[in-house]
């Protein structure tokens, strides 16, 4: 709703300037505009708003809790003393370290970073203040103020981000964009942005120029067109206009043959007059941050990919977590593996486990366990469902499938069927995080691309288990795999258990 109302306010501004739009360039339009920056500056205000205040109120909890190590006669009371200069060096390091900046607030990596940055560089000059002053710092003293600076520092940035997530899931927040490049590409952009409000993108304008060829809306002048219900309001070289039009605070310039070279380097001196911010889509699909660098030239700047490969040892420590991590675990839950199993036999008498043939890594089979959450002739009543849904694809994935007990059904919903694949992971057959095992018939499905997802040991969870189970497309579920195949980290598989938790307990996406 709230993209329409924008879309429709463009329209309207654009109604008595349709003919000036085509006559005009990126260069013929030098009127800055003076608001841009204050309007995209708003979110970040309000960021910070949150952000410093618990940042001096961490130094303060810091410092009491140094001076707290100190039970000496009046040395507690001393230390209490440095309170506001802990507080006004902490807050000096942060800004520093540019754990405030803008383009750090959406990176949980880069937040991370910047603290701790922050920290060392304290660190440092402390010791040197020390040293050349020949003033002794208790070591106990320090030791706690840093360790508290940092865990609270970093604390208060994950609930800020937490509150800025929710508020641009809300439509709240966001920066005004025009979308700029082929309407192909554009009608891409624009679905990423909506997929991931998160960015705070809201697109309200799109400048682009048609498809040759295409028979459908975005052909001609495209000019009163929409490009899923984003109105166009000019070519490539009307985006100064599009943006005095719609009062827009970012520009996001899809790979464009008309905007390269000088032309884009003219409208990145336009857009810097006015305060609007620039962004380029490289078109690269799924290759993460710590992939990409820039290796810089006197005349040509080239954007440099890094191969997706692991080296061998971090795949001998993920293995090995995942076996201690699986022991525990089971050791852990065996109450409620006990429970499970009784109600299982209780509801229909039938086995307790299910055992499915699954396609490991580098393609070697193995039976995966779980517990069984359909009646004990499932596997012969399948052939059936998939011609009475006339089923067509590589995944088939059926909401109230007839084949589920009763006590499956819950066991499902709260993915507790899936706990006895700890032994798979106990095993080695499989990870705690990874792709979805897949089935032999749906590999024989498989294209080149989705053959890759088999250079991993499949896991328990993944980026599909987190980003909308069963509610998912193979497409979208493909992606997402081979998006983690290619950008592994261990911070990312820490990420995905964490909301793995939160997954499970919403229930949603899970039949």
């Amino acid at each position: 709703m709230a993209i329409t109302t924008e879309t429709e306010q463009c329209r309207s501004r654009l109604d008595s300037q349709a003919p000036k739009l085509h006559r005009a360039r990126v260069v013929d339009d030098p009127a800055p505009n003076a608001t841009g920056s204050r309007r995209a500056r708003g979110w970040h205000v309000s960021y910070l708003q949150r952000v410093v205040p618990l940042d001096i109120i961490v130094a303060q909890l810091a410092t009491i809790g140094g001076a707290l190590t100190r039970t000496g006669e009046g040395e507690a009371v001393a230390y209490l003393a440095f309170a506001p200069v802990v507080v006004v060096a902490w807050l000096l390091l942060l800004t520093g370290s540019d754990a405030y900046g803008r383009r750090r607030v959406t990176i949980g990596s880069e937040q991370l970073r910047a603290v701790g940055r922050a920290a060392v560089l304290g660190v440092a000059v402390v010791a040197v203040l020390a040293y050349g002053t020949h003033f002794a710092v208790a070591r106990s003293f320090l030791l706690v103020t840093v360790a508290v600076l940092v865990v609270g520092s970093v604390s208060a940035r994950l609930g800020a981000r937490a509150w800025l997530r929710r508020r641009r899931s809300q439509g709240r927040l966001a920066q005004r964009a025009v979308v700029v490049g082929r309407a192909d590409s554009v009608a891409e952009l624009i679905a990423s942005l909506r997929d991931d409000a998160y960015q705070g993108l809201l697109p309200v304008a799109a400048c682009a120029s048609p498809v040759e060829g295409s028979d459908g809306p975005i052909t001609g002048s495209m000019i009163g067109d929409s490009i899923d219900d984003v109105a166009v309001i000019g070519r490539p070289d009307n985006v100064l206009e599009a943006v005095t039009q719609c009062h827009a605070e970012v520009v996001v310039v899809a790979a464009h043959p008309d905007l390269s070279g000088p032309v884009l380097r003219r409208l990145t001196w336009a857009l810097e007059e006015r305060g609007i911010e620039l962004l380029v889509s490289p078109g690269i699909l799924d290759v993460a941050g710590p992939r990409l660098s820039i290796r810089p030239s006197t005349q040509l700047s080239l954007l440099h990919v890094e191969r997706p490969a692991r080296p061998r040892f971090h795949d001998l420590a993920k293995a090995a977590i995942d076996r201690v991590a699986a022991a525990l675990l089971l050791l852990l839950i065996a109450p409620v593996l006990i429970a499970v199993t009784i109600a299982i036999r209780l509801d229909d008498g039938g086995p307790v486990l299910f055992r499915q043939r699954r396609v490991g890594v580098h393609g070697e089979h193995f039976s995966m366990y779980k517990f069984r959450t359909m009646v004990p002739d499932a596997e012969a009543r399948l052939e059936a469902l998939l011609q009475a849904q006339q089923f067509e694809g590589v995944l088939f994935k059926m909401d109230r499938d007839p084949r589920i007990t009763r006590v499956g059904g819950f066991l499902r919903r709260y993915s507790i069927d899936e706990l006895p694949q700890l032994l798979n992971v106990l095993f080695g057959q499989m990870s705690l995080v990874g792709p979805r095992p897949p089935l032999p018939r749906e590999v024989d499905q498989y294209e080149p691309d989705a053959l890759r997802r088999l250079r991993v040991r499949p896991g328990m969870t993944g980026l599909w288990q987190v980003s909308g189970r069963s509610d998912l497309t193979w497409e979208q579920s493909l992606r997402l795999d081979l998006h983690y195949v290619d950008n592994w980290s261990p911070l990312g598989d820490l990420h995905i258990l964490c909301r793995t938790v939160s997954a499970v307990f919403r229930g949603s996406g899970a039949y």
